[in-house]
């Protein structure tokens, strides 16, 4: 591997490359919730969304656009944190470019992999298109920062703490943990799906695929995966649905 590789897979790994490079997607999900009506956003919004909003309601933060502050706040703070420690490193468009790239390669992975039993997770026929892209978007920031940066980060720093075990196999179990409460996490609420053994497992292979993707390529890489691979299934089932 050249030297050039080398500090592309370093840099862009970095919690300022993620920052940057997930802004576009924070954004496009934020305006297309914008462009709907009000009492849709609030039946509407992405799952991980709706979950830190009421957590964080517990703590006085209220409004449907409450977590999307917070998150952008700590994310920022994190980020200036890190700053510091980058040394000066430049944002260099080829590599946001290539990330994106990568990204779509992974979502292919994605796909190839867990193939057409998407649609049993999925079933936009009585939704409007529009608002299923939005919350695909959404999918990509929401779900991957609590499922994955979050909870893989939180569950690692447990079980190092607790069994003193070393950084790969706290992050194993971290990743084995979190894909497992990710895959549960959608059979939860009123809108959750009816359990099923087979749909479980498919969400869970998803959840430990996209937690590998988070641990090798960091928080950015893996939303642009989980965003676009929604994004293909979606266009998949809805031009099955026109064409039949």
């Amino acid at each position: 591997m050249s030297k050039n590789e080398i500090t592309y897979w370093t840099e862009t790994h970095s919690p300022l490359y993620s920052f940057v490079f997930t802004l576009p997607l924070f954004i496009l999900y934020e305006l297309g919730m914008l462009l709907m009506s009000s009492e849709d956003i609030f039946m509407l919004r992405n799952g991980a969304d709706v979950l830190m909003r009421q957590v964080l309601g517990l703590f006085g933060v209220y409004g449907a656009y409450g977590f999307s502050a917070t998150f952008m706040v700590g994310f920022s703070v994190a980020f200036l944190r890190q700053k510091k420690h980058l040394k000066s490193m430049a944002i260099r468009g080829e590599y946001l470019l290539t990330m994106f790239f990568e990204s779509i390669v992974y979502s292919a992975l994605l796909f190839v992999l867990l193939g057409f039993f998407q649609t049993l997770m999925m079933s936009p026929a009585s939704k409007q298109l529009f608002q299923q892209i939005v919350l695909s978007l959404g999918a990509g920031i929401y779900e991957e920062f609590v499922f994955r940066v979050v909870m893989i980060t939180g569950v690692a720093t447990l079980l190092g703490f607790v069994f003193q075990w070393e950084k790969t196999a706290r992050y194993s179990g971290g990743v084995l943990i979190a894909a497992g409460i990710f895959s549960m996490f959608h059979f939860v609420g009123e809108f959750g799906d009816i359990f099923s053994l087979n749909l479980f497992m498919i969400r869970f292979f998803a959840g430990v695929l996209l937690g590998i993707v988070y641990a090798l390529r960091g928080f950015g890489v893996a939303a642009y995966t989980h965003a676009i691979y929604n994004l293909s299934v979606l266009t998949i089932l809805t031009t099955n649905g026109t064409s039949g």
